[in-house]
């Protein structure tokens, strides 16, 4: 029986290096790659080895005889891909002869730059990105890495942007574990670049400096009343719930919100935050959602998000995964107006839109009370041009299919219309994309290239691309590094790893070494174990410090015994 690829594929292409037929599409090498929702199984040509499915690092990958709990459309969907897509006709076998197969070759590793001395790297931060890129030096080079982060544990988006609810993707994280206790790599947490440490200091202790801090803040929408409380970004929302120290425990209040929330936007992080707000809270109870998140959603009496997208259905943003995986007990339905309908009849099988026209459709009276099943409303061709309250929002002005003006009563509105970055100190910066301008992870200045300075994921290329993207945009950034080694372009650090160590140890007295960061992440799984959960976390910077504090004292004591 052929496998699948289901919902919670991170696109990181391992699957693909492991498959001994080459069935596993788009590859890293193909110019798709990086544009479907997930990579695909052909089932025609899947031998049933399950080599990919080991190797996934997300539990993606599936035989389809198991699929189960609305899995089952993914094995229509991996079979649909190569129905629709235009690749080389392949060989038909002849009864009796091999097949003759010409495979891809998504090559990932990047061996045969060669120093004169081993390369010391310092990467800022500890996402997705940044880990990648450690990972790619420490298995290719001899390189050392210092691995800096602002907060007291890592993982970035896997840890405070990962719906709790999607587990899969959430271990993606465990793959980096081993590159945090790497021998050649040192851990310097709770550690803030430009506060604690500059960038020219980190330059006189390495050759270069990898900035992986991914784009926390949001777009606003520019409107009047829009700072307002109740009024909210992704960002802040997502954090809140996954208990983010940057986030306060009383920031987000669906309690106050009523029976409807407003969402403008309509991809897959705003599918995420309405899901999360509509979802049991003994559902989630099982995951690593904040405690004052849980609680907050028990109290809450919201029982409709509505998703305000600018644009027609077809330009949805959301991908088919993410609208299919939507739990039982929440109702999707999509408001019907004349240019809705139009773009639903005429929607390309296979397409986003498509799916959307199977969905029930309603008519758009904002006044009716929410009923008390819960659901999901998608409306399109809707911009917010108020936001209407005194000390709170209570409602949000719109225009309309044809510039009609709406208004719609809620107690909480959250933009969720994309990430951006933000400057970093002593690098340049581009408030345009958001990110550092940069030549294929190189930092650019006005006058060219600034030696020693380079960036990876979100703050690299904008917020776009998955979990897995970074991957080979990690591979990119180094490959850049030690093509700039080889050609001397690198300086020398002046001072040694010791000093860096002494200096960061008298700027920041709360750092957290690697043996305090492993000790918070074992006592976050204590209370999980528990409670019956994957991980109770500290939501505080107090609390995380204070948790592996408690542990280097304990360590201490029983040295002394």
């Amino acid at each position: 029986m052929p496998f699948a690829i289901t919902a919670s594929c991170c696109a990181d292409a391992t699957c693909v290096s492991v498959c001994p037929v080459d069935c596993i599409h788009p590859t890293p090498a193909e110019p798709d790659f990086g544009t479907t929702d997930i990579l695909y199984v052909d089932p025609k040509v899947c031998i049933d080895c399950g080599a990919c499915a080991d190797a996934c690092p997300v539990d993606a990958v599936k035989p389809i005889d198991l699929l189960r709990g609305g899995e089952e459309v993914f094995a229509r969907l991996n079979a649909e891909f190569y129905e629709q897509r235009q690749v080389p006709e392949r060989v038909e076998p002849v009864a009796g002869a091999p097949v003759e197969r010409v495979l891809a070759n998504p090559v990932f590793a990047d061996v045969g730059h060669v120093t004169d001395e081993p390369l010391r790297i310092a990467i800022v931060g500890t996402g997705p990105a940044a880990s990648y890129a450690a990972r790619h030096l420490l298995t290719t080079t001899d390189a050392t890495v210092t691995m800096i982060d602002r907060l007291p544990v890592p993982g970035g988006l896997v840890r405070a942007g990962v719906a709790p609810d999607h587990p899969s993707t959430k271990r993606f994280g465990g793959q980096f574990e081993w590159v945090h206790t790497h021998p050649r790599a040192e851990m310097f947490m709770n550690v803030e670049v430009g506060r604690d440490v500059s960038h020219d200091e980190l330059l006189q202790h390495h050759h270069a400096v990898v900035y992986g801090v991914g784009a926390r803040a949001d777009r606003e929408l520019g409107v009047p009343g829009e700072d307002l409380a109740g009024v909210h970004g992704a960002p802040e929302v997502v954090g809140w719930y996954n208990g983010d120290p940057d986030v306060a425990a009383s920031a987000v209040d669906p309690v106050s919100a009523g029976r409807r929330a407003v969402l403008v936007g309509n991809g897959n992080v705003a599918l995420d935050v309405a899901r999360l707000l509509l979802s049991d809270p003994d559902r989630l109870a099982g995951t690593d959602m904040a405690d004052h998140a849980l609680a907050a959603l028990r109290d809450s009496g919201l029982r409709e998000v509505v998703l305000l997208g600018r644009r027609g259905p077809e330009h949805a943003a959301f991908t088919r995964p993410e609208l299919l995986t939507m739990p039982d007990g929440i109702e999707l339905v999509v408001v019907d107006d004349p240019a809705t309908t139009t773009a639903l009849d005429a929607a390309a099988p296979g397409s986003t839109a498509a799916l959307l026209a199977e969905l029930p459709r309603v008519g758009p009276d904002w006044h009716q009370e929410p009923s008390d099943a819960p659901r999901i409303v998608l409306a399109f061709d809707r911009r917010v041009t108020r936001v209407v309250g005194e000390d709170r929002v209570s409602a949000v002005e719109l225009t309309g299919p044809g510039g009609n003006p709406q208004t719609l009563e809620t107690g909480l509105l959250v933009r969720s219309t994309g990430f951006r970055g933000r400057a970093l100190p002593d690098l340049p910066f581009d408030p345009v994309t958001s990110t550092v301008p940069n030549d294929g992870g190189r930092v650019m200045g006005p006058d060219g290239p600034v030696p020693g300075a380079y960036v990876v994921g979100w703050i690299k290329r904008g917020a776009t691309g998955g979990i897995g993207t970074n991957r080979a945009c990690a591979q990119e950034t180094v490959r850049g590094i030690l093509d700039d080694a080889t050609s001397g372009r690198l300086a020398s650090p002046a001072r040694g790893p010791r000093e860096l160590a002494s200096l960061l140890r008298r700027r920041s007295p709360r750092l957290v070494s690697r043996r305090r960061m492993l000790a918070i992440d074992r006592a976050e799984r204590r209370r999980g174990e528990a409670a019956g959960r994957p991980r109770v976390k500290f939501t505080t910077v107090d609390e995380l410090v204070g948790a592996g504090s408690l542990a280097g004292r304990w360590r201490r004591r029983s040295d002394q015994a």
